[in-house]
Formats: C-alpha cells, sequence, structure tokens
C-alpha cells in the first residue's frame, strides 16, 4: 500500500456525520472534502471532522471541484435520494472530462427512488471503471456476524441450515422534511427502511462465504400502512414540524410495512424472510432486531439490549435530544443507552471494510449491483402491497414500477 486513502463526501447531515463519527476506527483513509448545496453545513461537517481528528477535511465548492483534486480518491455519497441522479452524473461527467479520477464510489442505502435510477446510475460508474460499494450498515453489525457465523458453524453444520429469519428496524420518524415526501424520498418507510431488512435476512440466510445469489428470491408479500401519521392530530404536527410541502391529509406516505420473501437455495430448500419496518413505533428510540431460526437452534439480537441504562426523575430538567439513543422520544424515567451507535450499528466495520476494497486489498461485499436488486425486491414489494397478493419475483416490469406512495396517489 503505497499511499492513505482520501475520501470526500456528498452530503453534510445526518448520516454523513454518522459516518464521521464511525471514521474515528478507520485505519488507512482520511475524510478530506465535504461537498453539500448547503455551503454552511458543508463547513460545519468538514469542521467535525477535523474536530475528531479523522482527516483535514474542507469543504468544496462543487463535486466536480472534488472529484479534480487529486488528495480525493473516493467518495461516500450521503446526498438525498432524489439528488442521487445527478450527483453520480456529476461524478462521472467530471471524471470522463479528464478532470480527475477516483479509486472508488461509496452509496449509502437506496441505491434511487426506483429500479431505473438504481440502474441508471450503475451503469454510469461501470462506465467509467469505477470500483463501487452500496452501504448497508447493518450486515456490518458486530453481534450479527458473530451470531451468523456461529449458528452456520455451529448448529447448521451439525443439524441443517437455518430456514427462517426475521429483521425489523423501527423509530418514530425521520429528521428531514424531503424523507417524508413520496415523490422526493421514492415511497414511504418501505423504500427508506425496509431496504435494510430485505438484504439483512437474505444475508442471515446464506451461509458464510458463499454469495447472496445461492439464496434466490421467488415470491414476495407485503402490506403497506399509515398507522399514525395521516390521523388527523399528527397529520398536523406533521406539518407543523416539517413544513406545508408535507401535508399527510392529502399526499400520504406508508409509515408501516410488513415483507415476507420466499426463497430458493442453490442446495434445494425453501426458507423464508420475515421484515417490517415502522415510522409510527413510539420508545426510547430507533430499535433493530434480528433473528435466525434452524432446526435445532436460534440466535437474537436487540440493539437496546444495550446493557446500559439510566435514570432521571422528574425533577431533572433539560432539553430534548438524542445523546442517549438516535430517534430518542424522551428525557426522564428508565432508559437504555447506546454508548457507541456507529459502532453497534455497523458503520466502523463497514466503513474499514470499503477504505479496504478501494485501496484494492479486499473485494468489496456489495456493489451497485446489489443494490439494483434490493431495489428491485423494494419495486416487488410495493407491487404485492397495491395488488394485495403474493407476487412471483422478478415480475415483469418491475424495472418501470413507480409506487403509488411516489406518484402522490395512494390513499391508506
Amino acid at each position: 500500500m503505497t499511499k492513505r486513502l482520501g475520501v470526500g463526501f456528498v452530503g453534510s447531515g445526518f448520516i454523513t456525520r454518522f459516518h464521521l463519527q464511525s471514521w474515528k476506527t478507520v485505519r488507512d483513509a482520511d475524510v478530506l472534502g465535504v461537498w453539500s448545496p448547503n455551503s454552511e453545513n458543508a463547513a460545519s461537517a468538514a469542521a467535525l471532522a477535523r474536530e475528531l481528528d479523522i482527516g483535514e477535511a474542507k469543504p468544496y465548492a462543487s463535486i466536480a471541484d472534488m472529484v479534480a483534486d487529486p488528495a480525493i480518491d473516493a467518495i461516500w455519497l450521503c446526498g438525498p435520494n432524489h439528488r442521487r441522479v445527478e450527483n453520480v452524473e456529476e461524478i462521472v461527467h467530471a471524471i470522463e472530462a479528464g478532470k480527475g479520477a477516483l479509486r472508488g464510489l461509496a452509496c449509502e442505502k437506496p441505491l434511487a427512488r426506483n429500479v431505473a435510477e438504481a440502474k441508471h446510475v450503475t451503469e454510469l460508474v461501470k462506465r467509467v471503471g469505477l470500483v463501487n460499494g452500496y452501504l448497508e450498515d447493518q450486515l456490518f453489525v458486530p453481534p450479527i456476524e458473530r451470531g451468523r457465523e456461529l449458528t452456520w458453524a455451529r448448529g447448521a453444520a451439525t443439524t441443517g441450515r437455518p430456514y427462517l429469519a426475521r429483521a425489523a428496524e423501527e423509530h418514530s420518524g425521520p429528521h428531514n422534511p424531503w424523507f417524508w415526501q413520496g415523490e422526493l424520498q421514492g415511497g414511504g418507510v418501505l423504500n427508506d427502511m425496509m431496504c435494510h431488512s430485505a438484504v439483512l435476512v437474505r444475508y442471515l440466510l446464506t451461509r458464510p462465504g458463499e454469495p447472496l445469489s445461492t439464496v434466490r428470491p421467488v415470491r414476495i408479500t407485503s402490506h403497506i400502512a399509515s398507522l399514525k401519521w395521516s390521523r388527523p392530530e399528527y397529520a398536523e404536527r406533521l406539518k407543523a414540524a416539517m413544513g406545508p410541502e408535507v401535508d399527510y391529509t392529502r399526499k400520504p406516505s406508508e409509515d408501516f410495512a410488513s415483507m415476507t420473501i420466499e426463497f430458493e437455495t442453490d442446495d434445494g430448500h425453501t426458507v423464508l424472510g420475515e421484515a417490517s419496518t415502522s415510522w409510527s413505533y413510539v420508545g426510547a428510540g430507533l430499535r433493530l432486531s434480528a433473528e435466525l431460526l434452524g432446526p435445532e437452534y436460534s440466535m437474537s439480537w436487540r440493539s437496546l439490549d444495550s446493557g446500559l441504562s439510566v435514570f432521571f426523575s422528574r425533577e431533572v430538567r433539560g432539553e430534548a435530544g438524542e445523546d442517549l439513543v438516535e430517534k430518542q422520544n424522551a428525557e426522564v424515567g428508565l432508559m437504555p443507552v447506546v454508548a457507541s451507535e456507529a459502532s453497534v450499528y455497523g458503520y466502523e466495520s463497514e466503513n474499514r471494510h470499503f477504505v479496504r476494497a478501494f485501496l484494492g486489498l479486499e473485494k468489496p461485499r456489495l456493489t451497485f449491483d446489489d443494490g439494483v436488486e434490493v431495489m428491485q425486491m423494494l419495486m416487488t414489494a410495493y407491487q404485492s402491497a397495491e395488488e394485495r397478493r403474493t407476487i412471483d419475483y422478478p415480475p415483469p416490469g418491475v424495472d418501470d414500477f413507480i409506487p403509488a406512495v411516489a406518484r402522490g396517489t395512494w390513499k391508506p
């Protein structure tokens, strides 16, 4: 290895700052740049990187300027879904114009808003030969990795492969207005968060060392609902908090989704993945969970089973925040504390891996091609929910399918 990887970020918001926190444990790479359409936010994120001592980051005036800087070797795409295509186009056009070169491009989930956009950005990065990575942090959660390893090595090796995986991600709703708007985000909670759970159940059911393609989705059943945020009183609260463009009395998005995936394995078994996601969960904060079950064994994980809790009586006064857990909902009472969220949620291991992948030391575990397939599964799930039936995967026309939620025509 002749040099460290110089990394730039597209986007300066919540998810970028999670990645920056994780970078304290990443070796062989420095965060050197940030671009955002909001220059003040870009400067703030760059300042945070310097404060964390993870690189001499500076804000850039454009994405093309960041590509052109020879100090930047790879870019992490962390901007909004509706800007994904134009962000990738600017990167690729800068490379094709000879303004600069990159060793890698990593993209936060979901890869795009729909299959057509996901295929477009994938074709773009392949056109310029970019090594690419699809960022799904939950595959890198340390307890998930260890639990999967143990159940397969001990349980599956002696009594047979696992046959059921479950995953869930739940919280009380996103931070920014664009997440709540179907047209901008590509849907509701199914598009925003089921991407995690759908790939996680498949990963758990896949034998370590084998590709995800050995566990093939063949049928998908899904349900979506607006359980909380389209109720009149909560729709008004949402509009007051997020702005008049977020009006769930007129254009709601789903705040709950469930999905059952039937898989066929290369060794001739039928196995199931069950996943659910919610923006209507009210508890301590973000709650992640996963299970893997086989003939004589099981594993389970809950992010809020952290081993640390605090109690504050009614006499304790303070401002609302998220210093105990992401999407925190209370400041008093007995509450679990997730002491190192960047580690627990998998960001640290994820970023160490993709840095090494872009340095040529490992093969990327997930690429844009995986992101495309995840998007195909999500669009099939939307189609199943709209038609209220199980859909064979992949269904005809899935590449051109746009959910009713994204079109603004869905009625819960």
